[in-house]
């Protein structure tokens, strides 16, 4: 790779990245393609129903833009470790898969109405569409490392099919505290469970893109542990920095990000800058921001009071500064690595941790 940034990567790869998740769900299926993938059917497969609920959503999805950071940061680390990124292209589509399916499934969850400027997919297709192909798309990775195009030693493979299965169950733990204080916004929740939350929803999938380059390239098991320390760092900053671009974005300062108007604020989120505001504000503040996080819909007006609550206590330079403060320990986690990596990849790999707190989108 000889790109001079993380900006750049993300540009130069996108395109590849999408070709090669192409070949392990193409954009139109065929009987070939079906037999070819997952065997002979004892009967007969319908091709097209397969087309409209699973390839059709799931490319829906990914047309409509998405940065593909998890699947480039994979191949800058494998180029950090010092191998060709090329030859473990099909391994980069494990976590951009794995991303787009808990997007489909959380948005079923959370009631979202917009992704990546759209309706969300369930709006489009139906929720049992939209679950279904989510669903798949937590399997259809795994697919990859059975086939194993880079001809894997099989103590390897068990080594990476171990980690995905745990840092997926992880995911959904997170996903759960997510899901129950959303349904209870008059809970309390500390700076700690958040943060916890966030590793693991977050985390886990950047966690799958360190661990597993590592694991593909025979890294040690210290090496693995230093870098999936990075990822997770990286990931909660990233996280935190979703939650700012989201109340930014709704006050006009930011570009739009694809999300509806006050989005986290509607869905009754708690955000690191709510849990803040929440400390921070004046009792009758605080209460009635938690009033309008716990409301069923909320007017624009509404949405706009909540979040000049938020800004008057200062969370959104808190949040920022907790992002700041991730990111420094990602970068310190490639220092305390006990191999050398490649210089340039280490270059895009400190800066990606800037990126994910500074971007505007």
């Amino acid at each position: 790779m000889t790109v001079s940034s993380m900006r750049d990567a993300l540009a130069d790869w996108r395109p590849v990245v999408d070709e090669a998740i192409a070949d392990l769900l193409p954009r139109e299926v065929t009987v070939d393609y079906l037999e070819s993938f997952f065997g002979e059917p004892p009967f007969e497969y319908d091709a097209d129903g397969i087309q409209r609920a699973l390839s059709d959503p799931v490319w829906d999805l990914l047309d409509r833009g998405g940065k593909r950071w998890r699947a480039v940061l994979f191949l800058v680390f494998i180029e950090a470790f010092g191998e060709d990124p090329e030859a473990y292209l099909p391994y980069a589509c494990i976590p951009e898969i794995l991303h787009n399916g808990t997007i489909i499934v959380d948005d079923v969850e959370d009631g979202a109405a917009k992704r990546r400027g759209e309706p969300a997919l369930h709006h489009v297709y139906g929720e049992d569409v939209a679950l279904n192909a989510g669903n798949a798309m937590y399997f259809l990775p795994l697919k990859i490392v059975s086939e194993n195009p880079a001809n894997l030693e099989p103590d390897t493979r068990l080594r990476a099919y171990e980690m995905l299965l745990y840092e997926l169950n992880r995911t959904h733990l997170g996903q759960g505290m997510d899901i129950c204080w959303h349904n209870d916004p008059s809970s309390r929740i500390s700076t700690d469970q958040y943060l916890e939350m966030s590793a693991c929803k977050t985390g886990c999938l950047g966690r799958i893109v360190a661990r597993l380059a590592a694991i593909v390239t025979g890294q040690s098991e210290s090496t693995e542990a230093a870098v999936a320390r990075y990822a997770e760092r990286t990931a909660i900053a990233f996280q935190i920095g979703d939650d700012i671009l989201d109340v930014e974005h709704s006050l006009g300062r930011a570009g739009d990000f694809g999300k509806e108007f006050g989005n986290d604020i509607r869905e009754g989120k708690q955000t690191l800058l709510v849990i803040h505001a929440m400390e921070t504000a004046e009792p009758s503040e605080a209460l009635r921001l938690e009033e309008l996080l716990a409301m069923e819909t909320n007017t624009d007006e509404e949405v706009l009071e909540a979040l000049e609550i938020i800004e008057s206590t200062g969370s959104i330079e808190h949040a920022r500064d907790r992002a700041l403060e991730f990111a420094a320990q990602a970068r310190q986690s490639l220092d305390d690595l006990d191999i050398e990596l490649e210089p340039e990849a280490k270059a895009q790999l400190l800066e990606f941790t800037e990126f994910v707190v500074e971007r505007d989108v």
